[in-house]
């Protein structure tokens, strides 16, 4: 693989500006530990601050003159070839990402394979970037509209997809003819340093991809600033992006946010309970329950919900806890101390609210080798109720909530009874149920007889509410974020018409 210009010693890694690797202004670097065990350093990174940024928009800026001007073919097939690049390397940079993220094998070679498929359907819409003609109101009046380029777009990424989510950002920016200066995450950037790489080597113009690492209170907070850049993406916390979006209406920025969910599945009487066994122990421990989409709760019909308890606590506590490297692991550690606490917190807040009942887990994993990273048992709360905080508050971590439900209405109204609309889902063989639920669930993602878990890159991904601020990554609705529509009229009438009055 091609890897960064170093500056010091092999896992030194430095800034892409301007089609050269260049260290950070400050000198300073971020060390990127391994969170199965910390005592594996995977790299150092840029503690980049805003003069680096202020330089990588500056030369985005100018690229984007002569960017926008290339054919948007030409523009897609460098991402197709990227795409042939990730092929080849997909093993190393799942193994990479493994190691500063945490999360196993299986589900690092996926997060590896969904870039590649956003390579491959982005590259599809350089020949799809369609406007539309119609007939204008008048005589001898020609009316069209055409996608155009925005301009300099900064990226804020999140660590627990630290290639895919880049991908839904980078790919559609720069085939919609943008220049980008992307700040990855500063707990798993070599993920998102393999993508920049696999594209520079594809062929990607010097100033049109470009990649400073850091702090989002420095980096993030430089890009939210700077007068050239025309648009922010962001995926993380509700909270941040809430920040994020207050700064961008300061300065007339587009604003693209991602930002939390509460989850849940819903099993009925009629479900195939050992499918939806298999469902919520995907959705609620894969990836360590640290993704947007993971399920949170689970609201179960009272008929089979002490049965299904039971199963559930029996199968979660035979997951194997260990680091991602060894396939014979089930689930991997959380991705830093911070969020262990955090973690830890909920499961101590779950302990103390009434009713609630721990079956499963609770508590750190510290047996052997496991002291050194930062391993949860996966831990299921049963006899949960719709209002305590482990079923209302986002914990992003190996819990799982146990709701009882009446009926089919009281489930979609506990499912709905969240600040949160990312992606719930259903597990029925009553097919009029299913559409019920599909019709009335407030999510913009929704499942039957499958985990909240799953999205795929051609179709739109998003949230309602508090999840985002409405746009959708994935599909071709991701080019409304990266585009703006022209609308042109041609008058070869040869006089004066005045719409609406002529």
């Amino acid at each position: 693989m091609v890897k960064p210009a170093t500056k010091v010693r092999a896992e030194q890694y430095l800034n892409y500006i301007g089609g050269e690797w260049v260290a950070p202004k400050s000198d300073r670097y971020l060390d990127n530990r391994n969170p199965a065990d910390t005592r594996e350093l995977v790299g150092r990174f840029p503690a980049s601050n805003s003069e680096d940024v202020d330089r990588a928009v500056d030369i985005a800026a100018e690229a984007f003159r002569t960017w926008r001007k290339v054919p948007a073919p030409r523009r897609a097939e460098i991402l197709f070839k990227a795409g042939e690049i990730l092929i080849q390397r997909k093993e190393e940079c799942a193994r990479d990402m493994t190691r500063e993220m945490g999360k196993v094998l299986k589900e690092t070679r996926g997060d590896v394979q969904e870039a590649i498929d956003m390579t491959y359907f982005i590259a599809g819409e350089g020949r799809r970037l369609h406007g539309y003609t119609t007939k204008a109101e008048l005589p001898n009046k020609y009316a069209m509209c055409s996608r155009e380029p925005i301009g300099v777009c900064g990226m804020i990424t999140p660590w627990n997809f630290p290639m895919a989510i880049p991908s839904w950002k980078i790919l559609p920016a720069l085939v919609c003819g943008n220049t980008v200066v992307i700040k990855p995450a500063e707990y798993t950037p070599l993920s998102t340093y393999n993508l920049v790489s696999a594209l520079i080597e594809a062929g990607i113009p010097p100033g049109v991809l470009n990649i400073v690492a850091g702090r989002g209170v420095e980096v993030g907070k430089a890009l939210l600033e700077h007068s050239k850049v025309r648009l922010v993406s962001f995926t993380g916390s509700t909270e941040v992006g809430r920040m994020i979006g207050q700064a961008c209406a300061a300065t007339d920025k587009i604003c693209s946010l991602e930002m939390g969910g509460k989850n849940a599945i819903m099993i009925m009487d009629d479900a195939d309970l050992d499918l939806a066994l298999e469902g919520v122990l995907w959705g609620a421990f894969g990836t360590t329950g640290q993704r947007c989409t993971a399920t949170s709760r689970v609201v179960v019909h009272k008929k089979v919900a002490k049965k299904f308890a039971g199963m559930l606590a029996d199968r979660a506590k035979h997951l194997k806890l260990g680091p991602g490297l060894n396939e014979k692991n089930d689930v991997g550690p959380v991705i830093n101390e911070e969020a262990l606490e955090s973690i830890l917190g909920y499961i101590e807040i779950g302990r103390r609210e009434d009713k609630a009942r721990l079956i499963c887990g609770g508590h750190r994993a510290e047996k052997g080798d496991l002291k050194h990273g930062f391993f949860i048992e996966p831990t299921v709360f049963s006899e949960v109720t719709a209002q305590m905080r482990i079923a209302q508050e986002e914990i992003f971590g190996p819990v799982l909530s146990v709701i009882e439900c009446r009926d089919l209405d009281h489930a979609i109204e506990i499912v709905n009874g969240v600040k949160y609309g990312l992606s719930a889902s259903i597990y029925t063989q009553d097919t009029n149920r299913a559409f019920h639920a599909m019709e009335d669930v407030q999510t913009g993602i929704f499942y039957v007889n499958a985990s909240t878990i799953g999205a795929e890159v051609h179709l739109p991904f998003g949230g309602t509410k508090s999840t985002g601020n409405g746009h959708r990554e994935g599909g071709t609705q991701v080019l409304d974020i990266f585009s703006e529509w022209k609308a042109v009229y041609v008058d070869y009438s040869g006089k004066l018409q005045r719409a609406q009055i002529d």
